[in-house]
């Protein structure tokens, strides 16, 4: 049977069957080789392509409770019917991480969950938590990423939310947030996740302030 006469999952299986993800980055410290997000996708993009499949990767800050997390989907989709398998990871921020700023804290949860989406996606057995030195390293080793259309979208979405809030309008709202917080107007499609956590906890605090005053 050609690859082309495979169903959708049978095609699926096939890639997940044929998925080596090294363990190609080394911890000096903990003295063990593990995997991370980009080794995963760097193996899966040449088997897809091989079976007419794309796969993608996005994540998006929630707010579950009082926590901040970094919800990630990871998906492979059959190029020409559009059928699609999908997989969601969340990873929480911590409020505060000695020796760490907000865009480190923000960039290690969005590894983090992504690494599991796929995990969970290409059924990848990988028993590392948050707690061990492979999280810690990637802890300290994040830096600031552009964000994706979709946190861009729900960012502009909570921002219009909260300046319809203070009955205001939207535009000016944000860039006055971002001058507020940021120290500059910024355009949304510029906002890197670091900008993103600190907004998202700014326009947390004024949602609090402007319901207070109904």
């Amino acid at each position: 049977m050609s690859d082309k006469e495979r169903t959708f999952l049978e095609r699926v299986s096939l890639l997940i069957t044929e998925l080596k993800a090294p363990k190609s980055q080394r911890n000096n410290f903990g003295k063990y080789n593990y995997r991370s997000a980009e080794d995963i996708l760097e193996a899966v993009k040449p088997l897809a392509y091989k079976y007419g499949l794309v796969a993608k990767l996005s994540d998006e800050p929630v707010m579950i409770g009082d926590w901040h997390y970094i919800k990630a989907t990871a998906s492979i989709k059959d190029v020409k019917t559009g059928e699609e398998e999908i997989a969601t990871a969340y990873a929480r921020e911590p409020l505060a991480k000695k020796g760490m700023d907000e865009s480190q804290i923000t960039g290690t949860a969005s590894s983090y969950a992504r690494k599991y989406a796929m995990n969970g996606l290409y059924q990848i057995d990988d028993t590392k938590d948050a707690d061990t030195d492979e999280y810690t390293e990637q802890v300290k080793q994040a830096t600031p990423k552009p964000i994706t259309k979709t946190q861009q979208q729900a960012l502009q979405k909570r921002s219009d939310e909260i300046a319809e809030l203070a009955k205001l309008e939207s535009k000016n709202f944000f860039d006055q947030i971002t001058e507020k917080k940021i120290g500059y107007s910024v355009d949304i499609s510029k906002i890197n996740t670091e900008q993103l956590a600190t907004l998202t906890r700014y326009l947390n605090e004024l949602e609090k302030y402007y319901q207070g005053k109904k």
